[in-house]
């Protein structure tokens, strides 16, 4: 190794260790605890549970606390295509007094970039509403394989000029959360329509270089250089939570559910589950963390309440 790349590989290791020793947290802090402190800067968290447990309540929670930790509200990309409302804007309207409005700046080719006035306060996005079986918007070919549909993907295509905007304009200007929700329950996570955008969002457009990003969103790049220039952030900081449904609803049976092929939760840092279990006459909702990789953990099973406050530990 050469005498100059030596100093390079030697910051690069302590950014890590310091990254790996900072903590992100959830705005939980009986979460937070069981998870030695917080989520990981810069990982994937998986939230698995049944409809109306609690984690659209936690997401939102994780991103409000970003107006406090990192001076910047996450964004909220909802996933859901089925039409009934998850309730995002009454939800932040009413635990945080946060007008949770829709992104709707789009951004084709040569276009002006930048966001009109006030457009920065939005931060909802449900561009990307598909849902069902990748196999549904795909097409046979010749040699008998399948493709995506042209038709679709030009719908998709054009979906993400206003998805890259949202993502890129609120990460430059701040924003170091990302809350996915409206993922549905799939046999085989690996056919999921869902699956595959999140993929592609968090592997092209949340993890890219910011530059990079910034140059194909602001073109032509000489015409905005400098804006480029003076909002470049670091993609390793962004920290996402994304919230899966699931067809178990007790809290035992998440527990012992099968990591499936194509399931975003084998390569997540963080898994949590919520669930509900019987307890006496009333049935409970429980929380637990199943997976942490590069922190402790605890083992604890806690149980927690909906009000309207949002989460609380008994």
């Amino acid at each position: 190794m050469s005498g100059s790349s030596t100093p390079r590989a030697v910051r690069r290791a302590w950014c890590n260790i310091q990254r790996m020793s900072a903590r992100v947290s959830t705005g939980v802090p009986r979460l937070d605890a069981m998870l030695g402190g917080g989520l990981l800067p810069g990982t994937l968290a998986v939230v698995y549970g049944a409809t109306g447990i609690g984690k659209t309540h936690l997401g939102l929670t994780f991103a409000e606390h970003g107006r406090v930790a990192d001076g910047a509200r996450g964004i909220v990309l909802d996933m859901n295509g089925r039409g009934d409302s998850q309730q995002h804007d009454e939800y932040a309207a009413r635990l945080f007094r946060w007008p949770l409005k829709a992104w709707t700046h789009t951004v084709t080719p040569m276009s002006e970039p930048y966001p009109p006035a006030g457009e920065l306060d939005a931060f909802y996005s449900n561009a990307l509403r598909w849902v069902g079986r990748v196999r549904d918007f795909q097409v046979p070919t010749p040699d008998g394989s399948f493709e995506f549909d042209w038709n679709w993907k030009a719908t998709y295509g054009h979906a993400l000029y206003t998805v890259r905007p949202f993502v890129y304009f609120h990460l430059a200007a701040g924003t170091r959360r990302v809350v996915v929700d409206g993922v549905e329950p799939m046999d085989a996570p690996a056919d999921s329509i869902q699956f595959f955008m999140f993929n592609e969002l968090y592997r092209t457009i949340l993890h890219r270089d910011a530059e990079t990003l910034g140059m194909e969103i602001c073109l032509p790049v000489w015409k905005h250089r400098e804006f480029i220039d003076a909002h470049r952030y670091e993609h390793t900081a962004v920290t996402t939570m994304l919230l899966v449904t699931t067809e178990e609803t007790q809290l035992e049976h998440l527990i012992a559910r099968k990591v499936a092929s194509g399931d975003i939760g084998a390569v997540a840092n963080t898994i949590v589950i919520m669930g509900s279990e019987r307890v006496g006459n009333r049935l409970g909702r429980f929380l637990c963390v199943v997976k942490h990789r590069g922190s402790a953990m605890s083992d604890e099973i806690a149980e927690y309440r909906i009000t309207a406050r949002g989460l609380e530990f008994p």
